[in-house]
């Protein structure tokens, strides 16, 4: 019988055998299953109701025989975090305690526990214990050890039933567990209370981040149907440069020089991709290039971007709060940065409304501001833009509105995630103006997909360019900013930048 069997027997509920394993399962979708070793065994699937202590025990006892177990230590970790359970109770999940209180409560118990313990531990191997219990109940959990993984980009976790990683553009899922519900949902609050946000069931939504920038999005019953829901991007540690992203294979460096001349000659970019493209990180980069004499204001929904330069003013967007009021959204704080005497603007993403301010701003003396949003193609990019317009409420004519995106854009980037799972840029493109009631874009750098792929299943091609110069060439001569044409020519050898010969 499996341990999730158990598990409902001890909390008297009906056992209805499972079609199939559920590594084997996972396989048969097309998912890896990996081994963190965070965790012992898994937990019960689904619910939201909270694991007795009488259940707690039974998935001890169950853990100490699991074949699964490589750490001769797991089995008493697993009686020694049962017990903890069983002797602190609803202490754990009381929003009372402070810190410092539930620290001392889980310090002495687990002090007596192992005391009681016939098996003799090393003060190194019992200092160890502690330390991996403690991580559990006061840190974040079983997924503390996967945030501190640096090939792990993403964190999924499905309730109390599993918990998914994406290394390098590929999903896997791991043995980590959460005991409980409500362990799990202490660790949401504490993710989000950190940041000054809330969740509970009259708001059950919630975008948060942890203290190194990584984003986080919460989802709880009722709107998450079987349990707490948990996404982590996480974000590295040291800010990437343009010279990793190279590295990478986003770009090479005709692209990043090319990225550069245009930063540094204020012209107006819209980075573009779907989800989970890389679309923060590159505009991270970007804006990077921006001189350091500049006063830059970043307008974020949640605060991820991380520039070096002198002179930045970080605006964060606010919530409603219980009441429903003091709600700041993204379209009041560009209003708002226009009165801040920015030489540049760069917004997170923009959603909705604000997108008429942002193109506002961009036409009315403030170049080189930069942005994101999530669109296919740069053309479905300008789409959206004109969609977001409309929903600023202003009744104006579609032709107006692509009038006014057509003078503000410069330059639309586009990022891609490839088959292989590595991110690229597959497009730059130019916003040329108005032809009739068509915005016309002109393809500047373009990947080629043609060079195939390597033994290791990699795609070997680059984003290479065009032979096109951009129309606004000569604005950029005239501040001293040259484009030399072996930036908008097409190598002879496009590999050599990537380092394949």
């Amino acid at each position: 019988m499996k341990i999730s069997d158990l598990l409902r027997t001890a909390n008297g509920e009906p056992v209805v055998e499972s079609p199939a394993d559920p590594a084997e399962q996972a396989k048969q979708d097309g998912i890896e299953v990996v081994t963190d070793g965070s965790r012992q065994s898994p937990g019960p699937t689904g619910g939201g109701s909270a694991t007795s202590a009488a259940a707690l025990g039974a998935q001890a006892r169950s853990a100490d025989s699991s074949p699964t177990i490589a750490d001769p230590l797991a089995g008493l970790r697993a009686r020694a975090q049962a017990a903890l359970f069983e002797r602190l109770g609803s202490r754990l999940f009381d929003p009372n305690l402070s810190e410092e209180q539930l620290h001392s409560y889980v310090v002495r118990e687990l002090d007596q526990i192992l005391a009681d313990e016939a098996q003799q531990l090393e003060p190194s191997e019992r200092q160890k214990l502690v330390d991996s219990i403690g991580a559990d109940i006061l840190g974040l959990g079983p997924i503390e050890p996967l945030l501190a993984d640096p090939n792990i980009t993403e964190v999924m976790v499905n309730a109390d039933d599993a918990i998914f990683v994406e290394r390098a553009g590929k999903l896997y899922q791991t043995e980590a567990r959460f005991l409980t519900v409500p362990h799990l949902r202490q660790v949401i609050e504490k993710i989000v209370s950190g940041v000054g946000r809330r969740i509970d069931e009259s708001s059950p939504m919630v975008d948060a981040r942890l203290p190194d920038g990584s984003r986080v999005n919460a989802v709880i019953p009722p709107l998450a149907v079987d349990g707490p829901m948990l996404t982590i991007r996480k974000f590295a540690k040291e800010a990437y440069t343009a010279s990793d992203l190279v590295k990478f294979g986003t770009f090479n460096h005709q692209a990043a020089d090319f990225m550069d001349a245009c930063v540094r000659g204020k012209r107006n970019i819209l980075i573009s991709g779907g989800t989970g493209t890389g679309k923060t990180t590159l505009l991270n980069v970007v804006s990077s290039f921006i001189p350091t004499d500049e006063r830059i204001v970043t307008i974020e929904d949640a605060v991820e971007l991380r520039l070096h330069q002198r002179h930045v003013i970080r605006l964060e967007a606010r919530p409603a709060n219980v009441e429903g009021k003091g709600q700041i959204a993204i379209r009041e704080l560009v209003r708002n940065s226009l009165r801040m005497r920015p030489d540049r603007i760069v917004v997170g993403e923009v959603r909705g409304g604000e997108a008429l301010d942002m193109l506002q701003a961009m036409n009315t003396g403030h170049e080189g501001s930069i942005s994101t949003l999530h669109a296919n193609t740069p053309r479905d990019a300008l789409a959206r833009l004109e969609t977001m317009v409309m929903m600023a409420g202003l009744e104006l004519p579609a032709k107006a509105i692509r009038e006014q995106i057509a003078s503000a854009l410069d330059l639309i980037i586009h990022l891609s995630r490839l088959r292989d799972g590595t991110r690229r840029i597959t497009e730059i493109a130019e916003v040329n103006g108005m032809e009739g009631d068509t915005i016309t874009l002109s393809t500047l750098y373009q990947f080629d997909c043609s060079a195939g792929m390597d033994a290791s299943g990699k795609f070997v091609g680059q984003i290479q360019p065009t032979g096109l110069r951009p129309m606004f060439s000569e604005e950029l001569q005239h501040m001293g900013i040259q484009l030399p044409d072996e930036m908008m020519r097409i190598a002879l050898d496009p590999l050599s930048d990537l380092g394949f010969k």
